[in-house]
């Protein structure tokens, strides 16, 4: 049989294949048309993942991609949380600053010091919350949320007391209960002069 052959019978035993899926489900009908070719099993497949009618299931291996999120608040409860977040420094609240901690917090510092544990964050930031005035502020202008609602990237400029640019800050935000949101990583980044 030449490839003008092949390829006519390719077609053929996909559509017939395909009509035999629907009627007579998903495993016969990849199971007829073996032979069909695998366009006519990816269509098939293709057709069951999309919700069309008929008793026909997507197959196991194939992995649907997440209902879109209603991200409507979403962004604006991360943003919010930082905002929280940034003020506990502000207002000189170490205690508010440890409660937006995870229990799982990951900060980096300076060189190669990282802190992990929501106890070793809080600690090592003690100092910065000793003086009388912050030492540097922080607030977001960017946050990107996860599709699923569920963790979120946050990241913004940082200012000395005088408001010159020092830094960006980049944290991760993970919902850890319905409206509560915790850090659980942080990384500031210096600013070219």
């Amino acid at each position: 049989m030449g490839e003008a052959g092949r390829k006519a019978e390719g077609r053929a035993g996909w559509r017939t294949g395909w009509r035999t899926g629907w009627r007579t489900g998903w495993r016969e009908g990849v199971a007829w048309f073996g032979a069909g070719g695998l366009a006519g099993a990816l269509l098939m497949s293709g057709g069951a993942v999309q919700g069309q009618t008929g008793p026909a299931t997507a197959p196991a291996a194939a992995t649907p991609a997440p209902a879109p999120v209603a991200f409507v608040g979403v962004a604006a409860q991360v943003a919010e949380a930082e905002r929280a977040f940034a003020r506990s420094m502000a207002e000189r609240n170490h205690a508010a600053f440890s409660a937006w901690l995870s229990e799982q917090a990951v900060f980096f510092g300076g060189g190669d010091r990282v802190l992990r544990g929501k106890a070793e964050v809080a600690a090592g930031w003690k100092r910065f919350y000793e003086g009388p005035s912050a030492p540097f502020s922080w607030e977001p202008d960017r946050i990107e949320v996860l599709a699923d609602g569920t963790l979120a990237h946050s990241s913004g400029p940082v200012r000395d007391p005088a408001g010159k640019l020092i830094a960006r800050f980049n944290s991760v935000w993970r919902l850890e209960a319905p409206g509560t949101w915790r850090i659980v990583f942080d990384r500031g980044e210096s600013v070219p002069p």
